[in-house]
């Protein structure tokens, strides 16, 4: 489910800072709305600010300018086990001379919920994360996928209006995490629970997010569906650190609109979309998605622009083949394509031409 966060507010940062020195903000004036049922990334690089403002809105830091509100309520001031939050972190934080049971029911004792109460929860908790045979184990017995689908069920067990996960899957090995991305994103749709979520994996976020809030610098770069994130960067650094990306550097010729005409470092000049750039004469970062570059004539797209390309390196890849090409005075270009039967085979040292439509080149600030 997709929640329209204008329409329904339920988590609210207004003009939120954060310093722990009181000189250097770690956050930067942020603003950020978050709708019900609405699973939202925190996704950006170490020190970009995203735990900082996820451990604002559980409790466990303090905002030095600026409110965050839940539901409507200001809860600047209200302390983390009276937000009715539930937190899911990297390293589990599961109570290690408890059962799988008994730290399931602790959130619910610190909340004064009688016994039969607790065993009801318990039991439908577990169920949810299809658990409920392990309810008299230690963590030490459970593997790691185990031990993170019960420190999930411990974060749903007394109804939270939201739930935090900070890097959940980052313990656990590539197989175990793709397929915990997809039962935490099943289970958020049955439930309907709102989901802030924390990473740097942004294969991780595209995969399971409603709107994606990409953080550098204590700033939000963009927010945006995955993909609109994707497709439309906004600037070089979204385009970089979301998905692999062709940066080509050139100068702005031309400019009308929203078209651009961009001349590369070797002259030769291309048609790019302007995104945010106001004027010609401006040094500019084209960025294409190497799986948008073909080199074969009878698959370039209608009204595609083509350019010379020397083949450095093949890498196969099992699915698709990876091309590093020097083209335009680069030698970082990449290219992806399928591996077909028949597949032209590209050999080093080999001059091609390539093209790409115009739509799919984007004029951003310089690198």
């Amino acid at each position: 489910m997709t929640a329209d966060p204008g329409n329904d507010a339920f988590v609210v940062f207004d003009h939120v800072q954060k310093s722990y020195d009181g000189q250097t903000l770690v956050v930067k004036d942020l603003n950020l709305t978050i709708g019900k049922g609405e699973f939202l990334t925190m996704l950006g690089p170490s020190g970009s600010g995203k735990t900082t403002c996820l451990m604002m809105l559980a409790g466990f830091e303090t905002a030095t300018h600026g409110e965050i509100r839940l539901d409507g309520r200001n809860i600047n001031d209200v302390p983390p086990h009276k937000r009715g939050i539930g937190m899911v972190f990297q390293n589990y934080a599961l109570f290690p001379h408890m059962s799988v049971g008994e730290n399931l029911s602790f959130p619910l004792e610190v909340r004064g919920m009688g016994k039969a109460e607790r065993e009801t929860r318990i039991a439908r908790a577990l169920d949810m994360v299809q658990m409920g045979q392990f309810k008299n184990r230690r963590p030490a017995q459970l593997s790691g996928g185990q031990q993170q689908r019960i420190a999930l069920a411990r974060a749903l067990v007394f109804d939270p209006k939201l739930v935090l996960m900070d890097e959940p899957l980052g313990a656990l090995d590539k197989q175990l995490r793709e397929h915990m991305q997809f039962e935490i994103k099943a289970l958020h749709d049955r439930l309907g629970i709102t989901v802030v979520y924390v990473t740097h994996d942004q294969g991780e976020a595209l995969t399971m997010s409603d709107r994606i809030a990409v953080f550098n610098d204590g700033r939000i770069q963009q927010l945006a569906a995955p993909p609109v994130l994707y497709e439309q960067p906004e600037n070089s650094f979204v385009a970089a650190f979301i998905g692999e990306n062709n940066a080509l550097r050139g100068t702005i010729e031309q400019l009308q609109g929203d078209k651009a005409l961009v001349r590369l470092g070797n002259g030769e000049l291309i048609d790019a979309t302007a995104v945010n750039i106001r004027e010609s004469g401006k040094t500019t970062t084209v960025s294409i998605r190497p799986e948008r570059v073909e080199f074969k004539p009878e698959l370039m797209p209608h009204g595609a622009h083509t350019i010379e390309a020397q083949v450095r390196d093949v890498i196969y890849m099992g699915d698709i083949l990876r091309a590093r090409l020097h083209v335009a005075g680069q030698d970082d270009f990449v290219m992806k394509y399928r591996n077909t039967l028949g597949q032209v085979k590209l050999s080093p040292g080999q001059t091609i031409r390539i093209g790409w439509h115009p739509e799919d080149a984007r004029a951003l600030d310089p690198v």
